[in-house]
């Protein structure tokens, strides 16, 4: 996969280490590492995964000096066993010790969201069905997780407001109906702009059906049965999405229905973060 450019990386990084520098820099890195030390750092798995993250993780250390040689085999998307080296970083210490936290929070935060993607993946994989994420992101890391779950095999779902007409239950309720709002989003929408319509029930899914006017039908919080009757009325027509509690024990399930796609929230708002250390060598 391509890398994203660092024009679009840069200024999330520079506002994390501004964070963490604060009005006084690195206090303890000036107080009591000599000036001048060079060391080789590695930066070790404590646990197996997928990674992502390592493009930002290695911009970190580089915005902090330039003249840190990063090495590193591993490429983003690729999996790792406990005990791998995601990447070495030799120079001055000083610099690498103030990086430190920062690319560790975005590598750790990253790998979770990637390795739990691959999970879910893995499970559905015997079927059409893609997992994808929604925009329930971390403010401010969009960009990088849902980079991530691109990593983990997974696919993304709109970035942000302006990419898609997507029709909620309230705003079917604002705009007087299904009927109503579907005529809406097709009279003032650009040709080069999707519309998603939000249905709880299969009697909506009709009225939808009826009226025309939706690319995507989202089928939040069906059951099982009703997700598979839904599939059967559309008959291709439509692409289907399934949204609503979807657990890694339950997508198996939802996937054989024959939906097209099964939206995560949890990859970005409940991935746990991977646990990735620092070990330096002097």
């Amino acid at each position: 996969m391509r890398a994203l450019p660092d024009l679009l990386l840069d200024p999330v990084i520079r506002s994390a280490l501004q964070e963490d520098l604060g009005q006084a820099g690195d206090i303890t890195c000036r107080l009591v590492v000599p000036e001048g030390a060079r060391t080789e750092a590695r930066l070790v798995a404590r646990a197996g995964g997928v990674a992502s993250g390592l493009q930002v993780a290695r911009r970190t250390f580089e915005m902090l000096d330039p003249t840190l040689e990063i090495t590193g085999e591993l490429r983003d998307g690729e999996g790792f066993a406990t005990g791998d080296v995601l990447m070495s970083v030799r120079g001055d210490v000083a610099a690498i010790l103030t990086a430190e936290r920062v690319a560790l929070n975005f590598l750790g935060r990253l790998c979770g969201i990637a390795t739990m993607t691959a999970e879910f993946v893995a499970e559905v994989e015997a079927h059409k069905a893609r997992i994808t994420c929604t925009r329930k992101t971390t403010p401010g890391l969009r960009l990088l997780e849902k980079q991530a779950v691109l990593h983990g095999g997974g696919a993304n779902h709109r970035f942000g407001l302006g990419d898609a007409v997507m029709i909620k239950d309230n705003h079917i309720a604002a705009a007087g109906g299904i009927a109503a709002v579907l005529e809406r989003a097709r009279l003032h929408a650009s040709h080069m702009t999707k519309v998603e319509i939000e249905v709880d029930t299969l009697a909506q899914l009709d009225e939808v059906l009826a009226v025309c006017g939706a690319d995507v039908v989202l089928l939040d919080n069906m059951d099982t049965a009703d997700m598979a009757e839904a599939v059967e009325k559309v008959n291709g027509r439509l692409v289907l999405e399934a949204s609503g509690n979807m657990r890694l024990e339950r997508v198996a399930a939802v996937a054989a229905t024959g939906v097209d796609y099964i939206s995560v929230g949890a990859l970005t708002h409940s991935a746990q973060t991977l646990d990735i250390g620092l070990d330096i060598d002097l």
